[in-house]
């Protein structure tokens, strides 16, 4: 018994020195979802809070992000995060595209799948309350509107 928690302790050790790239991708304001629709402070606050750690390109890595394998498992988030919603690269997406992922977004809000549980159990500040929930729910809607777009 001893001999495997000795051998845990040991792949533990060498897992800290295969860290992930913790790297955010650069910036331009111009493409950002809150610029670009010149949200409201307080709605951009909610969003910035909830949303743009794993759908933007300003994700704040925390401490833990540090310890493998938590760091992998957090940056798996991250990564799919963003391929599934970008804000920070919001207008490069096809007007179709935009108007179907704030539908999404209304849509993850009302059935509380988002922000994820898993995310708010760590990231107390994240999770929406009803109030909030409403307020995004109705800003989201009423973008899509303001976009325009028709099938």
């Amino acid at each position: 018994m001893k001999k495997i928690l000795i051998a845990l302790l040991v792949v533990l050790v060498v897992l800290q020195f295969f860290q992930i790239d913790k790297t955010n991708p650069s910036v331009d304001e111009s493409k950002d979802f809150l610029k670009t629709q010149n949200t409201p402070q307080e709605i951009a606050s909610i969003i910035k809070t909830s949303c743009y750690d794993c759908h933007s390109n300003q994700s704040n890595y925390p401490l833990y992000s540090y310890v493998q394998p938590a760091g992998w498992f957090l940056k798996g988030h991250i990564d799919e995060g963003r391929e599934e919603l970008n804000f920070s690269t919001f207008t490069d997406y096809e007007l179709k595209r935009q108007d179907h992922k704030l539908e999404e977004c209304i849509e993850y809000i009302e059935k509380d799948e988002m922000p994820l549980g898993s995310y708010t159990l760590v990231h107390r500040e994240a999770a929406l309350t009803e109030a909030q929930k409403n307020i995004l729910i109705d800003y989201f809607k009423s973008v899509r509107t303001k976009l325009n777009y028709k099938e």
